[in-house]
Parts: C-alpha cells; sequence; structure tokens
C-alpha cells in the first residue's frame, strides 16, 4: 500500500485517550480567548447568546446539569462556527437557603449557631465559605467543555446584580406591584423561612386518615382529615351549596371537638361532594385551600402551630411537637366517642422542604408579595403573540395553565444570606422603600427578611448584561436567543424571567422586551428503565464518574443522543461505554486517514470512483439532515444521524473501500486521499458541537495545524466554518442515485455473502478459495474490493467448489474444503437443528390446545406463533446448511 510521504508527521497515538487530551485543549482555547464575546465586533454580523441558568453555588454537577449545559454548549459552539458574535455567560445563584444551611452546619461543629454571631459576622462568614469553597461547579463545567465567555461570570449577589434586585424592587413597589400582608405560605419548621413552591417536594407517604364527628343529633357532621391537630384550628366546616345531604345544615353552627367552641358550617363551590363525606373542616391559618375558604366567607384565622411546629392552642396539647399531638389528639377524639372512621395506612402527598427535608407546615405570616396578575398578563401575551415560541409547541398549554392562574408570589424568606428588602420602618410606623442612590433617615431599621432567590435569578437574562444601564452587552445581546432549561421549571423560573424581563425592558420597542426568542425544554435525565434517579433508588449516575472513565465527549453524547425537544433522557453505563466506542471508532478512522495521506488541500477530484460519489453524496445529505434537526433542538436524531454516518458508512464502508485505491497509488489513490480528508473533515465540524474534544484533536491533525501547548488556539475547530448546503453543493457535492444504488448492491452482496460465510462456519478472518460470475453485472468492477471485504482468494488451478449462492446477480462458488471441521460442523447443525424441532412441537401443541387458545391473552398467543415461525424458519435454513456440507 502507498503511503503519502507526511506519514511521519502523524503523531496521533495509537488509541484515544480523553484525560491526556481534555485539560489541554480546554487551557488553550480559554487563553486564546476564543469564548470571549466581543459586543463590538462587526455590528452586521448576527448575534447569538445564552445565559446559563446560574447553578447554586453550593452545588456539583449532576447528570440534569450535565444534559442541560451540553445541549447549550452545542447550540453555542454551533452557531460560533456559523460565523455568529456568540455569548455564553456563565454565573452562580447565591442560594439562600443551602447556602446558609452548609455554613450554618459549619458553624455547628464549633458548638455555634448564627445567633451566636449575630447577623452581620455571619454574612461575613457565609461571603469567606463562598470565596474559599463555593462554585466548585465551575471547575466542573470546565471538565465538561462548557465554552462559556469567563470574563463575563456573575454571582446573583455581587454589585451589579444587586443594584438591579433594588432598582427593580424599588419600581414594583412604587408602583402598587409589590405589598407586604399576611397569608398561608410554605413554612420550614427547620430552615424558619417562608419557601416558595419550588422549593417543596411532595412525596407519597402512609398516613392515617381519620373521620371525625362534629356536632351531635341531628345537628353533627363527619370531616376527614390526616391532620388531626389542626382541628384545634378550625373555625367552619365547608359543604358544597348543591350538596342536598347537608343544605340544612348551612348556616347552622356545630360545636367543635375538645375546644368548646362552636363554628358555622358554609357553602362553598371548592368542596368536592364526592370526595369522603362531602364535608371538610376550615382551617384557614395552616391550610392553603382553606384559607381561600376563609377569605370568601370572612373567617377567623386562628394559628395554633408555631413557626417551630409546636402546638400553641390552650388547653392539653399546649407545647406538643406537632406530630406528637396527633396521634393524642386523635386518643382524646376517640376516648369522646367522635371518632368514626380510621384508614389505616391512608397514602397521600406530603410537602418537604427541598432543603433538609423537613415536612412543610403551611401556615398563616406576614409576608411580602409580588401582585402578579399585570405581570402574568403580559408574560402570557408574549407567548400568544409568538414574541417568544417555547420547543416543544405542545408544552406551551403547560405555561399557560400555569401564567393564566398564578397566585402571588411570597418573596420574602426569614434568613439573613441573600439579598435584604430594602425597606425601611421608621419609630412611628412610618414605611420607606429605598432605592438605589438613596438613604434612610437616621434611626430607621430595615426589615430583616431576604428576599426569594427566585428574585434576582428572575432578572438574569438583563442584569447579567448590565441593567439598569444601558451597556453594549445589553445593546448587543439582549434579548437573548433561546433559554434551554428542563420543563420542570418551566412554570416556576421560565415565567417569572418573562415577567420581570418585560416589566424591566418594557420602555423598549415591543421586539426587545422579551428576556428571550425561545424557550427550548428538556426532560429529566432517568436510568436506563425510565425511573427518576434517587439515592433511594441507588440508581444515581454522577457524571464526572463517566467523565473520569468514558472522557466528556462519550458523557455528552450519551447525553445529547436521548435528548428530543421536550421529552426524558434515560441513561445507561452500556451506553456511555458506546459512545466512547464511537470515539475510538473515529480516532482510528482518522489515524488511517491521515497514515495513508489524507488531505483537504487543493479541489475535490473531478474523475471520482463510485465509492467517493457515494460517501460525497450521502455526507451531504446528512449535512442537510443535521441542519434540520440542530435547527428544532432535536439532538437526539441529528446525533443518531452522526452517529450512522461516521460509524456504519465511512468508517465501515468507505474506509475499507478507500483500501483498493490506496493500494493501486496514482491518481486512484490521490483522488481518494482527498476525499478521505473531504469526509473526515466535514464529519469533525459537524460532531464537534456534541464532542469538542476528540473533533478538536483530530482536525488539527488532519489541517498539519500545531497541537503543542506552544499553540495559540487560534487554528482551531472552534472557530472553523459550519458545514452548510451550499457549500457542499458549491463543491459538487450533490445527491447521486445512481452510485447510491450501485453502493446499497454491493453492500448488500457483501453482507449476504458474510451471513452465508458464518451459516457455512467460517470465521470471519479465514480466507477461502472462490471463483466469482458478475455475468454482466457492474459490481464486476468492484471485484478487488469484494474480494478485500470477504477475504476470498482468486481460484487456481482445479477448482472444485462445494458451496454456492447467487447475490445480486452475482455467483459465487466457495471451496470450503479444509477450511472447516465438516464433521464438528455437522454435529453443531445437526443439535440447533434437534433445538429447532423441539421449539416447534412445543408451540404447536400449545397452539393446538384449545384450553389455551380459549384463556391465554392474545399477546402470548401471537408470541408462540412468532416462536413458530422462527423455529420453522430456522429448521430450513438447518437443513439447507447441512445440505451444503462437503460428505465426510
Amino acid at each position: 500500500m502507498e503511503h503519502d510521504p507526511r506519514v511521519a508527521d502523524v503523531d496521533l497515538s495509537s488509541q484515544y485517550t480523553p484525560a491526556d487530551v481534555e485539560g489541554r485543549l480546554y487551557e488553550r482555547w480559554v487563553s486564546a480567548g476564543l469564548f470571549t464575546a466581543d459586543p463590538d465586533r462587526n455590528s452586521a454580523r448576527p448575534h447569538f447568546s445564552i445565559v446559563i441558568p446560574p447553578p447554586n453555588v453550593t452545588g456539583s454537577l449532576h447528570m440534569g446539569h450535565a444534559l442541560d449545559h451540553s445541549i447549550q454548549d452545542a447550540l453555542i459552539r454551533r452557531r460560533r462556527m456559523q460565523g455568529h458574535e456568540v455569548l455564553w455567560l456563565p454565573g452562580t445563584d447565591h442560594a439562600g437557603i443551602a447556602t446558609q444551611n452548609v455554613v450554618e452546619r459549619e458553624l455547628a461543629k464549633d458548638g455555634l449557631s448564627r445567633h451566636d454571631l449575630g447577623r452581620e459576622a455571619f454574612v461575613d462568614r457565609v461571603w469567606q465559605w463562598k470565596e474559599k469553597s463555593g462554585g466548585a461547579i465551575l471547575g466542573q463545567m470546565r471538565r465538561l467543555g462548557d465554552s462559556v465567555d469567563w470574563s463575563r461570570e456573575r454571582f446573583t449577589m455581587d454589585a451589579g446584580l444587586s443594584h438591579a434586585v433594588v432598582t427593580i424592587f424599588k419600581r414594583l413597589y412604587d408602583e402598587g406591584l409589590i405589598y407586604r400582608a399576611e397569608r398561608i405560605i410554605n413554612w420550614c419548621p427547620r430552615c424558619l423561612t417562608a419557601l416558595s413552591d419550588i422549593e417543596v417536594e411532595h412525596e407519597n407517604r402512609e398516613g392515617e386518615l381519620v373521620s371525625i364527628r362534629y356536632g351531635s343529633g341531628d345537628d353533627s357532621i363527619v370531616v376527614a382529615t390526616t391532620r388531626a391537630e389542626t382541628m384545634l384550628g378550625d373555625t367552619a366546616v365547608a359543604v358544597h351549596p348543591g350538596d342536598e345531604r347537608y343544605r340544612h345544615m348551612v348556616g347552622r353552627e356545630v360545636e367543635l371537638p375538645l375546644t368548646g367552641r362552636r363554628i358555622p358550617v358554609v357553602a362553598d363551590e371548592h368542596v368536592d361532594p364526592a370526595f369522603g363525606t362531602g364535608a371538610v373542616k376550615v382551617t384557614p391559618a395552616h391550610d392553603p385551600n382553606d384559607f381561600e375558604i376563609g377569605r370568601r366567607h370572612s373567617l377567623a384565622a386562628l394559628t395554633v402551630i408555631d413557626e417551630h411546629g409546636v402546638i400553641t392552642a390552650h388547653g392539653p396539647f399546649l407545647g406538643l411537637d406537632r406530630f406528637e399531638a396527633r396521634p393524642a389528639v386523635v386518643a382524646a377524639l376517640r376516648e369522646e366517642g367522635r371518632v368514626v372512621k380510621e384508614v389505616r395506612p391512608y397514602e397521600h402527598a406530603v410537602g418537604h422542604c427541598q432543603r433538609c427535608a423537613t415536612v412543610v407546615e403551611p401556615r398563616v405570616s406576614l409576608q411580602w408579595f409580588v401582585r402578579v396578575a399585570p405581570l402574568a398578563k403580559a408574560a402570557g401575551d408574549a407567548v400568544r403573540d409568538g414574541r417568544v415560541r417555547i420547543q416543544p409547541p405542545e408544552m406551551a398549554a403547560r405555561y399557560f395553565a400555569w401564567v393564566d392562574n398564578m397566585h402571588d408570589w411570597c418573596i420574602s424568606r426569614q434568613l439573613w444570606w441573600g439579598h435584604r428588602i430594602p425597606v425601611w420602618y421608621g419609630p412611628d410606623g412610618e414605611v420607606r422603600c429605598v432605592g438605589p442612590g438613596e438613604s434612610a433617615p437616621e434611626g430607621w431599621t430595615q426589615d430583616t427578611d431576604v428576599l426569594d432567590t427566585w428574585f434576582s435569578s428572575a432578572l438574569w437574562p438583563f442584569s447579567t448584561l448590565g441593567w439598569p444601564e444601558e451597556t453594549a452587552d445589553l445593546r448587543r445581546f439582549y434579548p437573548t436567543s433561546v433559554l434551554v432549561t428542563g420543563y420542570d421549571i418551566l412554570f416556576f423560573w421560565v415565567a417569572r424571567m418573562m415577567m420581570f424581563g418585560l416589566y424591566a425592558m418594557k420602555d423598549e420597542a415591543a421586539d426587545r422586551t422579551v428576556p428571550f426568542r425561545e424557550i427550548a425544554l428538556h426532560g429529566m435525565v432517568r436510568d436506563q428503565f425510565g425511573k427518576k434517579m434517587s439515592k433511594s433508588a441507588g440508581n444515581v449516575i454522577d457524571p464526572l464518574d463517566w467523565i473520569d472513565e468514558y472522557g466528556a465527549d462519550a458523557t455528552r453524547f450519551t447525553l445529547l443522543r436521548g435528548a428530543s425537544p421536550g421529552g426524558d433522557v434515560p441513561v445507561a453505563v452500556e451506553w456511555a461505554q458506546g459512545s466512547r466506542n464511537f470515539c475510538n471508532k473515529l480516532w482510528n478512522a482518522a489515524r488511517f486517514a491521515l497514515m495513508n495521506g489524507a488531505t483537504v488541500e487543493g479541489p475535490l477530484p473531478a474523475d471520482r470512483s463510485v465509492a467517493d460519489r457515494w460517501i460525497l453524496s450521502r455526507l451531504r445529505q446528512v449535512t442537510a439532515e443535521v441542519d434540520r434537526h440542530l435547527d428544532g433542538y432535536d439532538f437526539a436524531k441529528a446525533c443518531e444521524a452522526l452517529y450512522h454516518f461516521a460509524w456504519d458508512e465511512f468508517c465501515d464502508w468507505y474506509v475499507e473501500l478507500a483500501k483498493v485505491p490506496l493500494a493501486q497509488g496514482g491518481e486512484p489513490a490521490a483522488a481518494t486521499r482527498r476525499v478521505l480528508g473531504e469526509v473526515l473533515d466535514v464529519v469533525l465540524r459537524l460532531l464537534h458541537p456534541m464532542t469538542p474534544f476528540v473533533t478538536e484533536e483530530l482536525w488539527t491533525a488532519l489541517h498539519g495545524f500545531d497541537r503543542s501547548d506552544k499553540s495559540d488556539g487560534s487554528e482551531s475547530i472552534v472557530v472553523a466554518p459550519w458545514p452548510a448546503g451550499a457549500e457542499l453543493e458549491a463543491a459538487g457535492q450533490v445527491v447521486d442515485t445512481a452510485a447510491a444504488a450501485e453502493i446499497s448492491s454491493l453492500q448488500r452482496l457483501v453482507t449476504e455473502v458474510r451471513r452465508f460465510r458464518s451459516d457455512q462456519g467460517l470465521k470471519p478472518g479465514q480466507r477461502v478459495t472462490t471463483a466469482l460470475d458478475f455475468a454482466g453485472s457492474p459490481l464486476a468492477a468492484h471485484e478487488e474490493a469484494v474480494r478485500m471485504l470477504l477475504r476470498l482468494t482468486e481460484p487456481t488451478g482445479e477448482f472444485v467448489p462445494t458451496a454456492s449462492l447467487v447475490v445480486e446477480d452475482v455467483t459465487v462458488r466457495l471451496d470450503t474444503a479444509g477450511v472447516i471441521d465438516v464433521k464438528a460442523e455437522r454435529a453443531r447443525l445437526d443439535k440447533d437443528l434437534a433445538a429447532a424441532r423441539k421449539e416447534v412441537d412445543q408451540a404447536r401443541r400449545k397452539l393446538g390446545n384449545e384450553a389455551f387458545m380459549a384463556k391465554a391473552p392474545e399477546a402470548v398467543i401471537a408470541k408462540n406463533r412468532d416462536r413458530l415461525a422462527q423455529a420453522e424458519a430456522d429448521i430450513t435454513r438447518l437443513e439447507a446448511q447441512l445440505a451444503s456440507l462437503p460428505a465426510g
């Protein structure tokens, strides 16, 4: 085989080792400034921007992050290659509760609490922790290959973002869109703060449903509850106004057991008459639905559980923990004969604090709220009128269901770490919101609460770009191009960014008010069986372990290969291993190409072989297919198309077919080297957004660029042009149906003969003397390739075939005498034939059994029919193989 004289320059190792490549390449990219955006560079150039959903400063990279970042990086890298001015802005969230808990646990090791330090000293301690230990996830993002602009890294409590928080709070407050009131909220008795809905995780737990009789005689009514301790705070019983069973009770009062109080029976549309007894207890201070009923009927809200989860109602239960009080209250009710029924166990959803897993307590509390009605309407209108598009479109219905029915948002948290609410109180009850550049009067005190973390992260798309100042970044990169996030926070974070973006930028042109043009939603990462990953299930996979074991490219490709718009992404170790094997396959193909002089220099040859025409034609089709899928955020289909083209068509077929002209030398070899280089170049560029490291290493080697540590990184695939349909067509790469048909015929011939060889008991590497009769077939031109691919030796002298077959009008006669152990092969086939006949007998007996046919499910019957058909086909095949064996 003739080799290119440049072979000595090919210094790719014999196998791809990600750890030897990834860190080196990433630092080269960063130091060369390849990820840095410039708002003033070529204003005519289209821009593309994404602000990263800020991970918690306390967090570490999990599979959800890895998926989210892999999608964003693929989008960013492709747009960069397409010539856009690209900004991918990184940063972290201060994560109020999570961070405060981390530092409090550190203090507890020394026997201290935050109260021992005081507020100012505690906040200083949190900043110290943040600088020392926070942000580990940023280093992990580097390991994954995130091509973010590190020069623009932001933190939700840095000076600029804090200025934006106070600015928008002041504006909302002055317009009456922020207010303070007593409302029902989620409360964590451990963290001692209100929680947002997203900070509450609901899990099914086994409890007890107790039916209790209120009142007596004709004036009695039965209610059921899983939280008997809250009855101490009941202020009514509610029934549906159309429920005839209780019509006579509406307006009357019944005695509330254990308390001596009498409470009214009210009629309310919220009550489901078909559930339980059709009557519900109403505890406005400790249930969100009851709170609304209480507001509609002007009921008192009696708080009977304090912020620590302790009973405050006077009587025998005073001072008991809520979970101690529950059985005690039931026992007391049972003693009075009030318990009508007990259902145990009774499974129901229970809310838990996301940070500490404490059961959340709904309770009335004085808090700060955002009046969301006008903001939510604007957020809904922006999607309805097409200014913002949700991908996939069917997810829009879930978005509307949320924004059209949004409750006022509780934004205050009883924490010390976070943006402190900029409201001050005077000595005579005066209240003033102090905006940027303003000062509170001497002697006034600031509100002790901080803002919900989601308040500052709702500003993220524009506060990170310099708002409220009119910065160059804000002018060039806002609105951002796309928001990539999981559908699970569509309601919470996405809707809030929409509300605040539209509000903050309301003086801009209509198309500049939205925070992003598109919302690309993906699902959750699950295990290979579709189950949610959890520590309790033992199915959690750490992406860093995968990066260590298989490399960042394999980790990314595995996730992206399962990422269809809005769909959940199943993953398994076996799939990561497959992705690693894919990278290795690509590496080996590139090494072969380079060792044989593959080149990207000069025009493509005008005189091309059928194989050249076919692979270039397929390259054109795959490029268009990948573009189409990536434009639709369907990474799964894009990766699948590239995987099968690169592995099946390029590596397994074209590279093998290329060996014939490469061995011939001369013009055929030169043409093949150029086509090899062209296909490899385009495939690497198409794969780069998904697998950046291996493609960089191979592409720079293919182009002969400096790959040493001294390279400035400017000759990088990161900034190489993205393959486009027009570019390929200009290079003469159009769909060639004739070449495709001829190569398909060749593939069928080779595949069938391989299968026949296997059936004959021949090992893949064994050479077999074979006569080929093409009888005028165009495949005659490929005889050398056919013999090479099938390990077929031309006959010399006397030739006596022992087996033959006809495929694609080509007669193939093989002499297997002496190549296989006929006796052993006959024994193997006889054994397989006996097993197939037994399978036929069993299947026929079942299908002939009337009792079985009458009782068995249709699916089981169909499975047995399939087994019978397969076994009969096996018998036919095995008998033919036995008949074709030589005698002896």
